[in-house]
């Protein structure tokens, strides 16, 4: 059965081991001052990375958190500067690395993270967590692309196209399974 988007929930929009997959069915909650199913990407890209490394978070106040750290009450998208405070308080040791080539290889060496990048025309930000085989999970990617994986190269030459591509990451260690 097709649902609507107008008849989606937030709840509608979880995998079944907890990472955010579809924005659009955030179309009743407010961020920035419109609606998130439009601007939602960067909170849902937060919540996503501290749930891959393990950390106990209710996406509603990660919203909330990341909502209050803009000082200007004015529609927009995510910001980065906005983006690296959240990330500095939540998650100690992530590494920034800007240019295409560069923020690929970063985070095909990562734990778990994040793009921020134009996914077609649109500036977004996606999560992703590692899967062990040299292939990545990604979330929220675009329409028809919610959850899937594939390795770094494949995802870069796919998506990250256009425009400045930052990778915020988490080091991969190789203790970790």
């Amino acid at each position: 059965m097709i649902t609507s988007l107008s008849n989606k929930t937030p709840s509608d929009g979880f995998s079944s081991d907890g990472y955010i997959t579809d924005q659009d069915c955030f179309s009743t909650v407010r961020y920035r001052t419109m609606s998130a199913s439009n601007n939602g990407c960067g909170f849902i890209a937060a919540y996503n990375v501290r749930h891959a490394l393990g950390h106990t978070v209710n996406w509603d106040e990660v919203r909330a958190e990341l909502d209050t750290m803009h000082t200007l009450r004015i529609p927009g998208p995510t910001l980065m500067r906005v983006m690296r405070d959240y990330l500095n308080k939540y998650v100690p040791g992530w590494i920034e690395t800007v240019g295409r080539e560069g923020a690929i290889a970063a985070a095909a060496k990562s734990r778990a993270g994040m793009f921020r990048y134009q996914e077609g025309y649109t500036p977004h930000f996606v999560s992703f967590v590692r899967q062990g085989d040299g292939r990545f999970r990604f979330f929220n990617v675009d329409d028809g692309l919610e959850d899937f994986t594939a390795t770094m190269e494949q995802f870069g030459r796919g998506h990250l196209l256009r425009g400045t591509v930052i990778a915020m990451t988490v080091p991969y260690t190789s203790a970790e399974p």
